[in-house]
């Protein structure tokens, strides 16, 4: 049997609700680049220390090459990988066995804003669509699916913070 979701979260929880500051976690990532004169490529280590460095390009549509992910692809990749890891969690949590799953994330971004040739227009992506393909046994109703889907995109930490940006500061050090 695969791994439990509730096995595994049940020490954490009570260890949350006697210490909740131990619930506050930190992510990060970092970036560097071959040379600081190449305004096209770089590279982003998603996890300091994880030994795993991703290839970053600049889209075609703002002068780059778009020879290695972009940015935006990025955090494509960043939803569809929480929707993905919500979605298995969840599922398990449930007792829903998945079969098959992909999720695809598409961003829809108006790039003269990033141009600053039109102010009206927002830098940034304009739309985001997450599609989630999956298929699970056939003893699994139709409600619990349901439940499913609710509880997914509501504990994907990704999608919630999205739709509820918190504040970003930008600092730069010399």
């Amino acid at each position: 049997m695969l791994s439990s979701v509730y096995e595994a979260q049940k020490p954490l929880k009570e260890q949350y609700k006697q210490k909740p500051d131990l619930a506050m976690v930190i992510d990060h990532a970092k970036t560097s680049g071959e040379s600081a004169l190449d305004p096209f490529h770089s590279r982003v280590e998603p996890m300091e220390g994880c030994g795993v460095s991703v290839p970053v390009g600049v889209h075609a549509a703002v002068g780059g090459k778009h020879d290695a992910p972009t940015p935006g692809d990025l955090l494509c990749a960043a939803l569809a990988a929480c929707q993905d890891s919500a979605i298995r969690m969840v599922a398990n949590l449930m007792e829903i066995e998945l079969l098959e799953l992909e999720v695809r994330v598409t961003a829809t971004a108006d790039v003269r804003g990033a141009l600053a040739m039109d102010r009206s227009v927002p830098v940034g992506f304009q739309a985001m669509s997450c599609d989630v393909r999956m298929k699970v046994s056939d003893d699994t109703t139709r409600e619990k699916l349901e439940r499913l889907q609710v509880a997914a995109k509501a504990c994907c930490v990704v999608q919630q913070t999205l739709k509820s940006p918190p504040p970003v500061k930008t600092r730069f050090i010399s």
